[in-house]
């Protein structure tokens, strides 16, 4: 199945036409590599996603032609998300 199609089926993308622009613009991988929205993909495959500040990197379980909202998530898991810091400083848990 095409990287813009997986992309909206499984949800991690709204519009195939956003996960098109997405693609192009060399902000997504698979398996290491920039992809374009013809990629194929496949079960086993690994995508990285940047959105902006953050980057998710998933592995794809099932490619379907198809799914319902609820079904959507089966379709993937999450192998990493990260979260890029924006040059602010952050505070966490630290009195000083």
């Amino acid at each position: 199945m095409r990287l813009d199609k997986f992309l909206k089926v499984s949800r991690l993308i709204k519009r195939r036409t956003l996960a098109k622009e997405v693609a192009e613009s060399g902000r997504i991988q698979v398996n290491g590599r920039v992809a374009k929205p013809s990629t194929e993909v496949k079960a086993g495959d690994e995508i990285r996603i940047d959105f902006g500040h953050r980057q998710v990197v998933v592995r794809v379980l099932d490619v379907r032609e198809s799914a319902r909202a609820s079904e959507a998530r089966e379709l993937y898991e999450v192998v990493a998300e990260t979260f890029v810091d924006s040059g602010l400083e952050h505070l966490e848990d630290d009195p000083e």
